[in-house]
């Protein structure tokens, strides 16, 4: 089976320095915010070019306690979008703030800052700012609009981690950057695992207590926090994968770039934006068939996902539930004609091969019987 993302095989790819790193952690007798968490906080900063990062659980806890830490909570409006991960959404709702969501641009998937501007009010505290299947938002025309109206941008970008916007890595731009490095994730660890980045002091020093309860020194807690502390052994293997990081993002553009050349045009592929690269989180296509492509593919042992097959405002628990101050038209029509199809770097030549042929073999079929 060719899986869509396969986390196994990076971990095979990279076996013996991961065992050791754990095998270190082990070793160490200091389990808990130890000598690898700090580690990997300094070189993570440094990689983003940020001056602080923080450890955290998960993707979501890192977006929720920068809310809070914000001071962000009951009554204040988030704005982001509804074609995301649920993620996104939950945790604005877990910092007690209500989301607001803001329908895509039809090109990019990524918020449409047009749509943005007229979804302001003096309840909105920030926009989230997703970085969707591994490049960057429109953040020229997103950071005027927070700067004209004194809200945060806070970038999430779980989906493109090493990926830039104008030159700056994108988690260096936003008063903060929302990491999940969850095991598909082009940094992902072998668990849940998150990180926050900022340049802002205070609230690096806020987020580190925040982190552990509010606790600063002598277990006083001076912030009301939790337990949301990124584990040594998963600090120990990011440590270890974010070496190759950029490698590896290099070696999914080179998939991506066969099949910009390979596949056929009747399907829409993945656009490049001028003022973004892209890492290739997912490639994702666009076609009046993706179910049909799907189901097609899985006869081969080709495993494709859809992205995000429902968006967050009709999932049974945030229909008629959820704020929607305008028509999300653009995020309705795509959930039906979207795929992703299998892109890691340890896809192999014969393999992506394969698939393209037999996606073009699918739309010559689909010719015929037209």
């Amino acid at each position: 089976m060719i899986y869509t993302s396969n986390p196994k095989l990076q971990y095979l790819s990279y076996a013996k320095k991961i065992e050791k790193a754990v095998n270190n952690v082990f070793k160490s007798n200091s389990y808990i915010l130890g000598e690898y968490v700090k580690k990997f906080e300094v070189e993570f900063a440094k990689y983003i070019n940020t001056k602080y990062a923080i450890g955290v659980g998960n993707g979501t806890d890192a977006i929720e306690l920068v809310l809070r830490a914000l001071n962000i909570g009951y009554g204040d409006e988030v704005i982001t979008v509804s074609h995301t991960a649920l993620a996104s959404v939950a945790a604005i709702q877990c910092a007690g703030a209500i989301p607001i969501l803001c329908d895509i641009e039809k090109e990019s998937f990524t918020i449409d800052s047009i749509k943005l501007s007229k979804l302001i009010s003096k309840k909105t505290k920030a926009v989230l700012a997703v970085h969707l299947y591994g490049t960057s938002c429109n953040l020229k025309e997103i950071k005027k609009i927070c700067k004209i109206n004194r809200i945060h941008l806070i970038e999430d970008v779980s989906q493109a981690h090493g990926a830039h916007y104008m030159n700056k890595k994108l988690g260096s731009i936003g008063i903060a950057g929302c990491f999940s490095c969850y095991p598909t994730k082009n940094l992902g660890a072998i668990g849940d695992a998150g990180v926050i980045t900022t340049n802002n002091k205070s609230l690096a020093k806020k987020l580190y207590a925040m982190r552990q309860y509010g606790w600063e020194k002598s277990n006083i807690s001076n912030y009301f926090g939790r337990n949301s502390r990124l584990d040594e052994i998963q600090a120990a293997i990011l440590i270890e994968k974010l070496k190759v990081l950029d490698k590896n993002n290099q070696l999914r553009n080179k998939i991506a770039l066969y099949y910009q050349n390979n596949l056929t045009e009747k399907v829409v592929k993945p656009r490049e934006q001028d003022y973004s690269d892209h890492v290739y989180h997912l490639y994702v296509i666009k076609t009046n068939y993706a179910k049909k492509l799907q189901k097609y593919l899985l006869k081969f042992n080709i495993s494709c996902g859809i992205h995000y097959p429902l968006p967050v405002h009709l999932q049974p628990a945030y229909k008629e539930k959820i704020k929607i101050k305008h028509k999300l038209e653009n995020t309705e029509k795509l959930v039906n004609n979207i795929i992703s199809i299998p892109i890691y770097p340890e896809l192999k030549m014969n393999e992506y091969k394969f698939i393209c042929m037999k996606i073009n073999n699918f739309f010559d079929n689909v010719s015929k019987k037209n």
